[in-house]
């Protein structure tokens, strides 16, 4: 769109006088509405709305272009400049057009490092390194750490024989034994590969990518040829060629780097002790005995007063103890990680031969973040959450963050847009004073004193100003929806006039078409996604696809601000002389939806997203996040790259952080925290093949996104699927070429073998299938080792990308468009997988079934945190939709009875349970009943309630108790928050997981669909009270069950006092056991029976009386209904031997 501002005092380029600027736009109804800019003016001079403008920091005017020679030098730069200020839209059957829009754009910059001196690597010590009788230098580890002769002896004596460089154990200490291992490595060799052949391969490698750009004129540039341009004389995988007298080319100071610098892991496993995980496992396979010889002691002594309830507890029981031991099994092995920042550093940011500027080798990093609704998630917590990434510690130009908008509202399109104009002053100044956490809504809200460890004589100021700034950006941000309003009713009555004067202009007798209330962009121009008043093409399933670059890729170089200057007005409002004001890439994506098509919900929008960015930025690390959830740790995503490029970290499909949550009541009434899961059964898998995905706060390898195997994957299983029978047939059919780990081919037909079946796996795009290998390449450890395989050479990511076109951003359209998944594997095998309403967890159980493994990373300071809904509703819907994939995963062929060898045995047990569990709910909402049926019916589960039963009773408690302890003790929960989670267990079982396998069995047997309901972000309405959610009670029929409960077991406490009272000779003693079961459930129904109160104070002490009253009389007609009899037995008879 042309804006008749930038025409003013511009010369015409012909000699005849200047023609007005004319502008038109085509009706719904197929008209072709023209006006002018004087008829703009005075028909919309009188309307009281104002347009939105995205102010950045000030690059070249935005200006139509003359008809004269343009420099080479500034046309990407004006590309970049057309790409960055354009809205682009189309689909199916649609072109693909640009919009230009009324905004400015940015510009922005890195830093440097100092390089560090050798000789012995112990801090602190200047001593020569170890050598031998032939003044070799001597190296007792295999990290090459470099230590002198007195530093290797207190370590060998005062330092437990560890490292102090990667902290693993010497082999050798003996000085002969060191001194022979040092030479037997020094007599390795490599074989070394010729240049002639070397650069054919790379000649292969490199003619296999296509231009981004789509053309194929002289002056094409291949935009990914820079990946693979080295001056060095490197091999592939883990080799390390020696040098070269023919034609090195720089080889022998890269060698000589390699070899003389000390190896030091990214990160370290930290086992966890002996003493606590040694009597945890014996107590495991105690209880299991115990429950072995308990189960098989109540079948065999039946009680054959009451048959039917003795069958009943035994079945539960049964069940009980097999589901336990699928919970409990995977816990065998629990660890904890450490990464050490400072390595990553030395090996990525530090000046190096292969590096001289110490410009950062780290790989890019794409942010996904997903909303849906802006109603139900409001813009304001979104826009925190993009705050909080452009923020983070990360080389920016490394960095781009996609917000998917699923609903394709303006309101979140125009509350990102603010967020882009407020992070002009946000980043800046969270660099300036690193601050913690990096988004604007909790730092402003802490509790704690903002000015602690802050040295800065301006940061009060700078603090006082940003918190003014804010408060302003929240204000414009809130009052979107009425300013987006007042504009659509302004523009839609203009177009009402314009329409009555064509109308009248025609004389004509047919009636007048009515104009369609559109949604109106600040521009002057229709909304093309979904509109307030839905219409054709602009409805939540039927608009275009949009694609906004937000804020464009930064330069490469580090662009520092300016001063604040108060007299003249400056541009800034805080000093950023000394601070990179560079932001990362912003790109707003909604997808086309059309009807007829499945969008497939979360899991869909997260496909396009990962399709968009591989054309457009194509980072190999992918990390997700829902729109609630930030970043509360800018340090976070470093610590996950420790993982992903440390030795190995090619076979890492993925690194998931742990779920932490603000805004829960200080009780955790509903257990939201999740601690349990969290701290325990997720540390528990890390020990195995990894823990599950979890749906946010997770770090992807993009090529294990997009169905590939690992590199030296493994196959786990025994020969058959319980490792003692039924033995697997060994499968004869080879792969498919393009399911298997992507590697370098060593001849040029099997590499076209593998690119020719791309296609028909991830769509028609040669964009995004020539991105593949590029990620492939560009996620790989450093080759800095010769341990290291598969790995890249030093300094490969180091040369700038070429800029972002606007052909580029036109192929981002089509392939979020609804048909480009057509015929292809994208939610079968690629990407998402869907058919499941938790995507998450069959998205990472099909990569650990393929082979790889995840890592667990527990990060000192929380690395994410979000929201959690604390209202009672809200929270059994979430459990109910988490139970209800759990029951489609069991009925789908992603059961882990059909995993593959590649996945270890406990790993599959553990992902057999996440499929199980919910149909604990059937057996425990009989066992809940069965307290009151003993009560009721004066029988019990046992004929007697003798000392076996209570040993065995006893024995199973108390493991059960120790066994708790000692989880609490290597995980560091607190005792609390386990007995919320064994509470909640117990309401969410015979509540939403009940629900949950009702709602599955229907849709596997009578294909009905499974409702979603999208999990509310807002807050209550009381603004006087954080915790209004909590009181408010919402009813909902997954209540019935527990509340049921909760009354049968009261009443039936009641009538079994009732009728041992009214009994000729009372013998308590019958009461004991249902009366202790009885109270056990109800123990663990209080926090639901407190939700239904309400506000503490407000449910009216009546409400009390009629309780206790209605109970009390149930019990006497009941007594008056049946009396009791002399020879009567409530709960059994108790007998000492």
């Amino acid at each position: 769109m042309m804006h008749p501002e930038q025409n003013q005092g511009r010369p015409p380029l012909a000699p005849e006088p200047p023609s007005r600027v004319m502008f038109a736009r085509r009706t719904l109804s197929g008209r072709y509405v023209s006006y002018s800019r004087e008829d703009l003016e005075s028909e919309l001079g009188s309307v009281d709305f104002s347009n939105y403008h995205v102010q950045f920091p000030m690059t070249p005017d935005n200006q139509p272009m003359d008809v004269v020679p343009i420099d080479p030098a500034i046309a990407g730069k004006a590309e970049e400049q057309y790409v960055s200020s354009s809205l682009f839209t189309g689909g199916f059957n649609s072109v693909t057009r640009a919009h230009l829009m009324d905004k400015v754009t940015d510009a922005n910059a890195g830093r440097s490092a100092a390089a560090k001196a050798s000789t012995c690597a112990v801090e602190g010590c200047d001593g020569k390194v170890m050598c031998d009788e032939h003044g070799e230098e001597m190296l007792p580890c295999e990290c090459e750490f470099k230590i002198c002769q007195d530093c290797f002896d207190d370590a060998v004596k005062n330092g437990k024989k560890l490292c102090p460089g990667c902290k693993e154990p010497y082999k050798a200490t003996d000085m002969e034994e060191v001194a022979r291992i040092a030479r037997e490595r020094k007599a390795i060799t490599v074989p070394r590969i010729s240049a002639s052949k070397a650069g054919a391969r790379m000649e292969r490698r490199l003619s296999m990518m296509r231009s981004m750009n789509g053309g194929g004129g002289a002056g094409e540039v291949d935009h990914n040829r820079w990946l693979f341009e080295t001056k060095g004389t490197y091999g592939y995988g883990n080799a390390i060629w020696p040098e070269e007298d023919d034609g090195g080319h720089g080889g022998e100071g890269h060698n000589k780097e390699i070899v003389s610098k000390p190896w030091r892991p990214l990160t370290r496993k930290l086992k966890i002790p002996a003493a606590v995980l040694s009597p945890y496992r014996l107590l495991i396979f105690i209880r299991m005995a115990v429950l072995a010889l308990f189960l098989a002691w109540r079948i065999k002594h039946k009680n054959p007063d009451a048959i039917w309830l003795w069958g009943m507890s035994v079945v539960c029981e049964l069940w009980f103890a097999f589901s336990w031991l699928l919970d409990q099994l995977p816990k065998l092995n629990p660890v904890n990680r450490a990464t050490d920042l400072s390595v990553l550093k030395d090996k990525f940011e530090t000046p190096t031969p292969s590096n001289p500027t110490g410009k950062s080798d780290l790989p890019g990093i794409d942010f996904f973040v997903s909303t849906a609704d802006p109603e139900k998630e409001p813009p304001l917590v979104t826009a925190n959450t993009i705050l909080s990434i452009l923020a983070a510690d990360y080389p920016v130009e490394k960095l781009a963050c996609y917000v998917s908008d699923d609903g394709g509202a303006l309101l979140t399109f125009e509350a990102m847009a603010e967020a882009a104009s407020f992070a002009s002053f946000w980043v800046p100044f969270c660099r300036k004073h690193n601050i913690e956490p990096r988004n604007p809504e909790s730092y402003f809200a802490l509790k704690r004193d903002p000015y602690k460890n802050k040295v800065r004589p301006d940061f009060v100021r700078d603090r006082r100003r940003l918190k003014r700034e804010y408060d302003e950006f929240k204000v414009r941000t809130n009052g979107l929806p009425d300013s987006i309003r007042r504009r659509s009713d302004a523009f839609h009555a203009r177009e009402e006039l314009n329409a009555a004067r064509l109308h009248r202009e025609n004389s004509s007798d047919e009636p007048m078409v009515k104009i369609p209330k559109a949604t109106w962009m600040a521009d002057g121009t229709h909304w093309p996604g979904t509109w307030t008043h839905p219409n054709t093409d602009h409805t939540r399933g039927d608009h275009a696809g949009i694609i906004q670059v937000m804020l464009k890729p930064p330069a490469e170089e580090p662009v520092l601000g300016t001063p604040l200057d108060e007299k003249n007005g400056g541009e800034g409002i805080i000093d950023l002389t000394e601070v990179d004001v560079r932001l990362p890439m912003l790109v707003y994506v909604s997808r086309e939806k059309r009807p007829g098509y499945d969008h497939n919900k979360k899991a869909g929008a997260m496909n396009a997203l990962v399709r968009a960015s591989a054309i457009m930025s194509n980072g190999p690390f992918i990390l997700n996040l829902d729109c609630d959830h930030y970043i509360y740790n800018s340090q976070a995503v470093r610590e996950g790259m420790c993982f992903m490029m440390d030795r190995g970290g090619d076979r890492i499909c993925y690194v998931q952080f742990p779920q932490r949550f603000e805004g829960i009541d200080p009780s955790d009434r509903y257990a939201n925290h999740n601690t349990v899961f969290f701290d325990i059964n997720m540390r528990a898998l890390d020990g195995l093949q990894g823990p599950v995905y979890v749906g946010t706060g997770c770090l992807f390898r993009r090529v294990a996104l997009y169905g590939f195997d690992p590199p030296r994957a493994k196959d786990h299983s025994a020969p058959g699927c319980c490792g003692c029978c039924f033995r697997r047939p060994r499968r004869v059919a080879s792969e498919d070429s393009a399911s298997r780990a992507l590697r370098m081919p060593d001849d040029e037909d099997d590499e076209s073998l593998a690119l020719s079946s791309f296609p028909s796996k991830f769509g028609n795009s040669s964009f995004l299938v020539d991105s593949i290998p590029v990620a492939e390449f560009q996620g790989r450890p450093l080759a800095d080792h010769p341990s290291v395989k598969n790995g890249r050479p030093p300094g490969a990511l180091t040369i700038p990308r070429d800029p972002l076109d606007a052909s580029t951003v036109a192929e981002a359209i089509s392939v979020v468009s609804c048909w480009y998944e057509d015929k292809t594997e994208w939610g079968n095998r690629v990407g998402w997988i869907y058919g499941s309403v938790t995507e998450d967890v069959v998205t990472g159980y099909r990569m650990h079934n393929r082979g790889w493994r995840s890592i667990y990373c527990v990060t000192k300071r929380d690395a994410f945190r979000g929201t959690a809904p604390i209202n009672l509703t809200d929270r059994l819907h979430q459990v109910l939709r988490w139970a209800t994939g759990s029951v489609e995963i069991f009925f789908s062929r992603n059961n882990a009875l059909l995993a593959s060898p590649k996945m270890k045995f406990l790993q599959r047990i553990a992902y057999l349970n996440v499929g199980i569990y919910p149909f604990t709910s059937i057996f425990l909402i009989v066992y809940c009943f069965l307290p009151a049926l003993s009560l009721f019916s004066g029988q019990f589960i046992v004929q007697s309630l003798n000392v076996t039963f209570l040993a065995y009773l006893l024995i199973i408690s108390l493991c059960l108790c120790l066994l708790a302890i000692l989880e609490i003790r290597w995980s560091g929960i607190e005792l609390e928050e386990w007995w919320r989670n064994e509470q909640f267990w117990l309401i969410g079982g015979t509540s939403a997981h009940l629900a949950a396998v009702l709602q599955g069995l229907l849709k596997v047997v009578a294909g009905i669909e499974i409702s979603f309901t999208l999990t509310s972000k807002s807050g209550g309405d009381d603004n006087d009270d954080d915790f209004a959610d909590l009181y408010v009670v919402k009813w909902t029929s997954l209540m019935i069950p527990p509340l049921t409960i909760i009354m049968v077991n009261m009443i039936a406490i009641a009538v079994g006092v009732s009728r041992t009272i009214y009994s000729v000779i009372p013998q308590w003693s019958r009461l004991l056991g249902g009366v202790f079961f009885s109270f056990w459930v109800l123990a663990h129904m209080y926090p639901f029976a407190k939700g239904l109160m309400g506000r503490r104070g407000r449910t009216p002490t009546i409400v009390f009386v009629w309780s206790g009253l209605i109970a009390i009389t149930i019990s006497l007609l009941w007594v008056a209904i049946n009396p009791p009899s002399a020879n009567s037995q409530i709960g059994g008879s108790f007998s000492f031997p």
